[in-house]
């Protein structure tokens, strides 16, 4: 894969990913009516995350980079068009288990990618490229969401990240040459 290109969707996946995780606290807040329940919905996403890595990570070898890419952009642009309709507490951890699998996905398939795709001599310079260019994105998309806030109802940041993470999905099939163990 172009290294450029992949710079290119996982900026666009931490945007969308930065457009929604500050802020969608702020869409819960009518929701549940304790510290404890949130400590929950949190806890399960990481627990979700922890115990599906060693799946995920057979399943990259086995299938491909690519297609857990498509998996990670679609199902959270799926996943954020559902969260503005939740209105009680299993809702959220029903949904924060799904987001634990998929940030599992997310975060699995990044370092794949990155291994597979770098070179040994210069793997430090170009993560760190990834990384500057990646955050970048991140903190951009965090700050204009702050004010995106202000003019529009906090559910309609989740259809406008929504539709990002679709755009990724696209992006990510026009790719033909994702390394991965499966080729």
């Amino acid at each position: 894969m172009n290294f450029k290109r992949f710079i290119l969707y996982q900026g666009a996946v931490g945007m969308a990913a930065g457009m929604i995780f500050p802020f969608y606290i702020l869409l819960l807040k009518d929701i549940g009516n304790s510290y404890s329940q949130f400590g929950w919905a949190y806890g399960l996403f990481a627990l979700t995350a922890a115990l599906s890595f060693p799946v995920i990570g057979k399943l990259a070898d086995r299938i491909g980079d690519k297609w857990l890419m498509l998996v990670y952009s679609w199902g959270m642009a799926l996943l954020l068009l559902v969260f503005p309709l939740a209105f009680e507490i299993w809702h959220v951890y029903v949904l924060q288990i799904a987001m634990g699998l998929l940030g599992a996905v997310q975060k699995n398939t990044e370092k794949t990618v990155l291994a597979r795709t770098v070179k040994k001599e210069t793997a430090g310079k170009e993560i760190g490229t990834y990384h500057v260019w990646t955050s970048i994105g991140i903190s951009l998309a965090v700050i204009a969401t702050g004010y995106l806030v202000d003019f529009l109802t906090i559910g309609s940041i989740f259809y406008i990240a929504s539709l990002v993470f679709a755009w990724s999905g696209f992006h990510i099939m026009k790719i033909e040459d994702v390394p991965s163990a499966a080729k």
